[in-house]
């Protein structure tokens, strides 16, 4: 018997975050029909669940374009389908129904460790984690996360400022440390997110650190002054506090143990202290020998993610390996799949947003790469040509066979409407089921 034929282009998109869902609005628009799989029930990615929880002005604006995305008529949605080596389907079974291409939009499902003796001891997190966990995605939304009072945070970016405010803001704890490898030069958080907590900054303590910083940043042509003022730049707007935490820095320091209890609890950080050096060009930061220990008794790692070495993709250099030489670049990037070992493109396969590179840009950049990812696919489609089968409707076939409980646009019009009510009859701004199983009650597919 002939397998089913379709007149446009199939092509399988993996991952319902801000870079898949806009390569599928894009790819639309250049006539492929597009089933868009997300492992969530709901779409968004970290659009959902990484964005701070009380941006609700953000998050709602994303929503309506996302929903726009998925109205598309060349647009299938299946929800609650994981693709992977434990998933539904692995990526090779995915292949094997007919695609045209497949693009690759996971973003980066793992988490960054340094490997330090202790990171497995009783209050030692990852943000990603926590993130996921006060914006309600299952699992993590019913989770204990055992939180103390004297916390450090690891990393000086945006998700190290979201760490902050939700431990200073909401959880109210005593004192917030946030350590840093290089000096005060070299933070990376933007002012708006240090509006959230500027209030709660301990101004002469932090005057102190910058000094005991000054002779390694005069030593490399910082300037201690300006960098104070980089990190202040917010302070003027800064959010009435709400807490009497205090939010403390340390700088020139690398975490290189993590000391527990008798319990099994963290009790202290041990860090290296360093010093600041130019090498190649750049400022890098170089261990001095001398160790102290910053006592806590909670520990969090915000220095970013890493992909998934179990989806089925070749990995090189810690990411999902490319193509060194695209036939289909785009601005000078390669989105194309490639397998070191035979030296070859994985034909068809293609990556984007943070599945390309990790943790990399906020949604800006995953939008753009994600359309750019389209145009790439978009030009191996028409070099590739020929009869295209009916994908999509063949995985439907499997997925139902294997038992899978697939979400689709109108069972998510379903859920909204259900979570609406909820947050009306609750007289509160958002409402969120804690559980899948929730989800799928309220849409009738438990």
């Amino acid at each position: 018997m002939a397998e089913e034929q379709s007149a446009q282009p199939q092509v399988a998109v993996i991952g319902a975050g801000p870079a898949g869902l806009y390569a599928a609005q894009q790819l639309a628009k250049l006539g492929a029909h597009v089933t868009l799989l997300n492992r969530d029930i709901k779409p968004g990615g970290l659009a959902e669940y990484g964005i701070y929880h009380d941006k609700l002005k953000m998050k709602d604006g994303l929503r309506a374009q996302f929903k726009k995305i998925l109205a598309l008529p060349q647009v299938d949605y299946f929800g609650n389908v994981t693709i992977g080596a434990h998933g539904a389907l692995s990526l090779a079974e995915l292949q094997a129904l007919g695609f045209d291409a497949i693009l690759v939009a996971v973003g980066a499902q793992a988490t960054k460790w340094l490997g330090l003796p202790g990171e497995n001891l009783r209050g030692v997190y990852h943000a990603k984690a926590l993130a996921f966990h006060y914006n309600r995605l299952p699992p993590f939304s019913v989770e204990t996360f055992e939180i103390g009072k004297r916390a450090v945070i690891v990393g000086v970016g945006n998700v190290m400022m979201d760490m902050a405010h939700w431990l200073i803001r909401e959880l109210k704890i005593e004192t917030v440390t946030v350590v840093a490898r290089r000096g005060p030069a070299q933070v990376k958080f933007d002012k708006q997110e240090f509006e959230t907590v500027g209030a709660n900054v301990d101004l002469a303590a932090l005057d102190a650190e910058i000094a005991r910083c000054a002779p390694f940043m005069h030593a490399v042509n910082e300037k201690p002054e300006a960098a104070r003022a980089a990190m202040l730049a917010g302070l003027p707007r800064a959010l009435p506090p709400v807490s009497n935490t205090r939010l403390l820095f340390d700088f020139l320091a690398s975490p290189r143990e993590l000391c527990g209890d008798a319990q099994g609890r963290v009790q202290a950080l041990e860090v290296e202290d360093n010093e600041l050096t130019h090498e190649r060009g750049a400022i890098h930061a170089r261990g001095t020998g001398h160790t102290r220990e910053i006592v806590c008794d909670t520990v969090i790692f915000a220095i970013g993610d890493a992909v998934d070495t179990q989806f089925g993709l070749p990995i090189a250099r810690g990411e999902f390996a490319r193509n060194p030489a695209p036939r289909f670049p785009i601005e000078g990037i390669s989105h194309e799949a490639f397998d070191p070992q035979t030296q070859q493109p994985l034909q068809g396969v293609f990556v984007a947003g943070w599945a390309r590179q990790a943790s990399t840009g906020l949604v800006g950049v995953a939008r753009k790469d994600g359309t750019n990812a389209a145009y790439a696919i978009d030009a191996y489609l028409k070099m590739r040509g020929g009869a295209h089968t009916a994908a999509a409707a063949a995985l439907r076939r499997e997925l139902e066979k294997r038992n899978v409980v697939i979400v689709n646009q109108a069972a998510l019009s379903k859920l909204a409407a259900a979570e609406q009510a909820q947050a009306t009859a609750r007289g509160v701004s958002e409402y969120k089921f804690a559980t899948n199983q929730e989800m799928l009650q309220a849409m009738g597919l438990a």
